[in-house]
């Protein structure tokens, strides 16, 4: 057969085989009916010829390495290959469908337990720096703080429906934009959740202090709270979701007994408590209108530290029944604007200002006026039992953090090891355990500093859910979900959270110092781990420019261990899950893959149904090209038979022995069947 012609004309190009008519195709330009053009009428005059004589270019690049091939640089060519799914395979993927059915396990009450702790515990430490920055005008600061979360339901609903996965933000990310972003999510959301863990056992070890003599210090019984409920996670989530339900509902029960009890007593002494506190606060923060919104302002920043533990539920959303997440958000959102608001308002009807502002044990001594000592011994009880279901929260919710962080390989598999009884993700929970130690420590075991951190932590992470539900809706639009958020709502609640961090910084500066310094740590981690092989090409780059280094023995051990480190890392492969041909969405999930894992081989997947006859006409051409294009990837076309469901993709995860969290696909339509908590791949391109 003899050459095509090939006509060039002002930025034309046509290319036709000689029994065909020559025909001109704007360059740029599609078919009538504005799809791309198909491969009889490329654009590229290259693609007709590798198709015919494929691989024509060098097998490998030049080396930056001075004692390594130039091959070394070069992963090999991709091939294509048609497999068949075994009955075993298929008994494989039913089985992991059901059993991620079956993990669907916390109804409206279990769920909302595991966060309600954190959420309606964190009256006992968030009243004190609240009355101190807004002084009598606390109640406002509490009332207008507990509102602005109907601008978060609506968001964080339809990020869960859109997206059903556990992780929270981060998963989030990692869907909807690059896997860098979702690892600084990662780490505020690790700081978070041990700020939260710190935060209540060191609160629960002081509050039991004020009322009787330790005979050890207090960072000493924070760090039993913290052991003791390390041995309740290891039991498993079902019973800790049982143990989390029995302590809210005492604190419920507790709460309401402290509201009535003071109620009652602000009948019989009057009002007149209340105005002397209005009087003295007034003499002491100012009557001008200026120094009024200012201390409601700042009352209202730091009154955001009464809210932690939402942030909490979206960690464990898999885990929670259909269509119950709403329920859970809205169990946790009322009874929080209820005791907040109206116990800052009995503090202030019947405790003296100054005993308030002193933050020792605020609402035990608020029941030790309204009812006497039984009440008092009933509040202290239950602020030690609440504060420490708020340490189980942030055990938990790490737990689901770190399995997602082993799944995406930013983590070594050791994290899966669990209990075999239990279940229970052992290392996951010793290495949180770990790290909460760790930060109590480098803060001196002092509650001021960890408090300071842990309120600007709290803003910074629940920023991140009206921007990656912004992400969503511009990145990945065709995600299918009920709800749907305003614009407006959207941005209202960004500019809240920078109104609300800002005043936080501003009370105190030392806060974001904390922040910023804990932030850097854990971040600069994750980014080690994610790019090990980068890190070992650049120690070894390093070693390779000493000439002298390569003649002993010893030293040349350490390069070639180093070698194999970095190959063993890129050993394991990645799918892309695809249903067209199309060469800008190859190149552009191809390029994703490139820049966000450490793999040499790429596997681009194409179910064929029974129904279709075979694959799109030029997906091999186009793979044979990105093979070409990315000479440090091994790009290869498998071709499955079989529909695309989430069995099937669990069958073809057993088949090849890959992840189902390292197979990546385009993000589908509105109508798509599946779920993608089901699927458990990850969206990497529109």
């Amino acid at each position: 057969m003899s050459e095509p012609n090939i006509n060039y004309d002002h930025g034309f190009i046509a290319i036709n085989p000689p029994s065909t008519p020559l025909r001109r195709v704007p360059s740029g330009l599609g078919r009538d009916d504005d799809a791309p053009p198909p491969f009889e009428s490329s654009q590229f005059a290259i693609i007709y010829r590798r198709v015919r004589k494929p691989k024509v270019k060098s097998s490998y690049l030049p080396s930056r390495f001075l004692h390594l091939p130039n091959a070394f640089e070069f992963s090999g060519w991709g091939e294509m290959r048609r497999i068949s799914l075994t009955e075993e395979d298929k008994a494989t993927g039913e089985s992991s469908i059901g059993v991620v059915r079956n993990e669907r396990i916390l109804g409206q009450f279990t769920a909302s337990a595991l966060a309600g702790n954190a959420v309606l515990g964190s009256v006992f430490y968030a009243l004190p720096p609240v009355v101190a920055a807004g002084g009598v005008f606390s109640p406002i600061s509490l009332t207008v703080t507990t509102l602005i979360l109907f601008l978060w339901r609506p968001i964080m609903e339809e990020l869960a429906e859109a997206l059903p996965i556990c992780g929270g933000p981060y998963t989030y990310f990692l869907n909807v934009s690059s896997k860098p972003h979702a690892l600084v999510s990662a780490a505020l959301l690790l700081l978070d959740f041990a700020s939260t863990s710190v935060v209540s056992a060191a609160t629960a070890s002081t509050y039991l202090a004020g009322e009787v003599t330790l005979p050890f210090p207090t960072w000493v019984g924070a760090a039993i709270v913290i052991v003791i409920f390390v041995c309740i996670s290891l039991s498993g989530i079902r019973d800790s979701a049982r143990i989390a339900l029995s302590v809210l509902s005492f604190h419920v029960l507790a709460m309401v007994i402290l509201i009535i009890a003071s109620m009652v007593h602000w009948g019989h002494i009057g009002s007149t408590r209340l105005r002397e506190n209005w009087n003295l606060g007034l003499s002491r923060g100012g009557t001008s209108g200026a120094q009024i919104l200012k201390q409601i302002y700042y009352g209202f920043s730091l009154g955001m530290l009464g809210l932690t533990g939402f942030e909490c539920c979206p960690a464990y959303v898999a885990r929670i029944r259909d269509n119950q997440f709403p329920k859970v958000l809205r169990n946790l959102h009322l009874p929080a604007m209820a005791f907040s608001s109206i116990i800052m308002l009995l503090v202030l009807a019947i405790v003296p200002l100054d005993t308030v502002l002193s933050g020792a044990n605020v609402l035990s001594a608020l029941g030790l006026l309204a009812a006497g000592r039984w009440l008092r011994v009933l509040v202290v009880i239950d602020a030690v039992i609440v504060l420490c279901g708020g340490v189980l929260t942030g055990i938990l919710a790490s737990c689901e953090l770190f399995g997602q962080l082993a799944q995406d390989r930013v983590l070594p598999a050791i994290f899966f090891k669990r209990f075999p009884i239990s279940g229970a993700p052992y290392v996951s929970i010793l290495s949180f355990t770990a790290f909460c130690a760790l930060l109590y420590a480098s803060a001196g075991g002092s509650l001021e500093v960890v408090s300071l951190m842990f309120s600007l932590v709290w803003l910074t992470v629940m920023s991140q859910f009206p921007v990656a539900l912004l992400l969503l809706k511009y990145n990945r639009g065709w995600l299918k979900r009920v709800r749907g958020t305003p614009l407006s709502t959207v941005f209202s609640a960004i500019l809240i959270m920078c109104a609300a961090a800002a005043g936080n910084i501003a009370v105190n500066p030392r806060t974001f110092g904390y922040f910023s310094a804990y932030l850097i740590g854990i971040t600069a981690i994750f980014f080690i781990t994610q790019n090990k092989s980068k890190i070992l090409r650049g120690l070894y780059w390093t070693y390779d420019q000493y000439p002298l280094l390569h003649r002993w023995k010893i030293t040349c051990r350490w390069g070639d261990r180093i070698i194999q480190a970095i190959r063993n890392l890129k050993r394991q492969p990645v799918c892309i899950l695809v249903n067209s041909d199309e060469i800008n969405w190859l190149f552009r999930m191809v390029l994703y893959v490139r820049k966000n894992e450490e793999t040499s081989r790429v596997m681009i997947v194409h179910f064929l149904s029974d129904a279709e006859k075979g694959p799109p006409s030029e997906l091999e051409a186009n793979t044979r090209i990105l093979d070409e294009a990315f000479p440090e990837l091994t790009i290869d076309l498998v071709l499955v038979s079989g529909d695309f469901e989430p069995k099937t993709v669990a069958a073809l995860s057993h088949k090849l022995k890959i992840p189902t969290s390292l197979m990546f696909m385009g993000c589908p339509g509105a109508h798509f069947e599946h779920s993608m908590a089901e699927l458990r791949t990850r969206i990497i391109s529109l």
